[in-house]
């Protein structure tokens, strides 16, 4: 690796780095602690799962390079040649994986399909997390639910802002509209990102950036991670386009189930308001999302309908094995969350 030049600092106000969960991960962790390489074996990413453990920490460890940092690991990291090799390996074998799984989807193909059974509430609310939350869920299940989705949140609309730069006319200026919304429209108070962390503190929970990193399971991870994929590639602005129309036409709904179950579980005023403000603003942004950011880009560029018919479908592919995840914890009397015996590992 080359030395770091002269004046290169450390970030002193990232988050802490997360222990390694199997070999890639840990090879990473090690890797940022020591200032060296990753030490990996050959052909270990070809035999990770690519929704496993190890595969998706390694992942949100080298992507978090892009946006905060660690505590105590060198800036220069962030454009290390030997970890940008690891990334792009545990991409591969993650959009790969996300392809295979959609490749039989009808969603996958166009934008008409993947979106149309979205914009149309579901007869059996039976199986929606957000309707569990809403009629049954007690107080301890939406401080879990707070937990994970804070690895997103604590940086809402972060991801969503790399594919500015890579839009032009209608779609740049309509995507811009909705992320200066996102961003508390000129307000740090209202910063959605902050309005989150005192969500977080009004349910007694740390609002730390990256706080719950070592309690996040794979299936979290994942979601984050897409995100991350999307945005930091240009060949995907369509895919993160999908993403993001995708979360914000499904958005409104799910955020009054959410604002009513905290409301009934009296988890506060500010853990309330957060999902009560996205009710009416992801209202809004779902019109303009579909109708200037993605009209507007295919109109500029039609060969990404595809490109963003699979980035919604692979963003409810992400959110559907969470959800699953999640219910399966809890129907067995357990938590969602990683045990503190396997973060301390």
């Amino acid at each position: 690796m080359t030395p770091p030049s002269p004046g290169t600092t450390a970030t002193a106000a990232g988050p802490r780095l997360a222990e390694g969960r199997g070999p890639l991960s840990s090879a990473v962790a090690g890797a940022l602690r020591s200032g060296g390489p990753p030490a990996y074996a050959t052909g270990a990413v070809l035999k990770a799962d690519p929704w496993g453990e190890d595969l998706q920490l390694a992942l949100y460890l080298l992507y978090e390079l892009h946006y905060r940092g660690f505590d105590g690991v060198d800036d220069e990291r962030e454009w290390d040649p030997d970890l940008l090799r690891l990334r792009q390996a545990l991409e591969t074998r993650f959009l790969h994986a996300l392809r295979t799984e959609l490749s039989d989807t009808p969603r996958s193909r166009s934008v008409e399909e993947a979106f149309a059974p979205l914009l149309v509430e579901p007869v059996d609310l039976s199986g929606s997390l957000g309707h569990r939350l809403e009629t049954g869920g007690e107080l301890w299940q939406l401080r879990e639910y707070a937990t994970l989705r804070s690895l997103y949140h604590l940086k809402e609309a972060d991801p969503h802002a790399w594919v500015i730069p890579r839009l032009t006319g209608r779609a740049k200026a309509a995507m811009v509209a909705i992320e200066y919304d996102e961003f508390g429209a000129g307000r740090a108070d209202r910063v959605h990102a902050r309005l989150f962390g005192d969500l977080m503190t009004d349910l007694g929970l740390d609002p730390t950036y990256g706080r719950y990193l070592d309690r996040a399971p794979a299936p979290l991870l994942a979601t984050v991670n897409l995100m991350s994929l999307f945005g930091l590639h240009r060949a995907l602005r369509g895919a993160l386009v999908g993403h993001f129309a995708c979360v914000e036409v499904t958005s409104s709904p799910g955020s009054r189930r959410l604002a009513r179950a905290m409301r009934r579980c009296g988890a506060g005023p500010a853990a309330e308001h957060f999902y009560a403000e996205h009710v009416e603003a992801d209202a809004v942004h779902e019109q303009v999302v579909r109708h200037e950011v993605i009209a507007g880009l295919l109109a500029d560029e039609p060969g990404l309908e595809a490109d963003v018919a699979f980035g919604c479908a692979a963003t409810v592919l992400l959110e559907d094995r969470l959800a699953t995840h999640i219910r399966d914890a809890w129907d067995q009397g357990r938590s969602a969350l990683r045990s503190r015996e396997d973060s301390s590992r």
